[in-house]
């Protein structure tokens, strides 16, 4: 049976998809994209404010299944220009330990939703 993970301190679903989902004890995030949930409302002053915003509504999803960063085994990171890189690399880093951090990949992409510059989803396990 599969667990539906729904928090009001992330952005709402803005289609036929959940939060996240848990099944057993793994989690399974959507992609966060930089929405404010309170507004809903876009967060594109610069690629750090940006991506801090993406990180801090993957917080909310995971605290809303009772995980952490601690427990994220797997991240994809869909990026509009790979110059952005390195900025997107420095804030999501500030939110793991490097020597227990998740398996990874990045990849540019043509176009994000919303025509946003980077989303990230994330696989966890209790």
């Amino acid at each position: 049976m599969k667990k539906i993970i729904y928090t009001e301190k992330a952005p709402a679903p803005i289609g036929p998809y959940n939060q996240a989902v848990l099944k057993g004890d793994t989690l399974y995030t959507s992609g966060q994209i930089a929405l404010n949930p309170a507004t809903m409302e876009l967060v594109t002053d610069n690629i750090e404010v940006e991506t801090k915003q993406v990180m801090e509504n993957m917080k909310a999803v995971l605290e809303a299944a009772g995980m952490t960063f601690e427990n994220v085994v797997k991240t994809t990171i869909f990026i509009m220009n790979m110059n952005d890189f390195g900025s997107i690399n420095t804030v999501y880093g500030s939110y793991f330990n490097e020597k227990t951090a998740p398996a990874r990949e990045t990849v540019q992409v043509a176009c994000l939703p919303k025509n946003v510059n980077v989303e990230i989803s994330m696989i966890a396990v209790l």
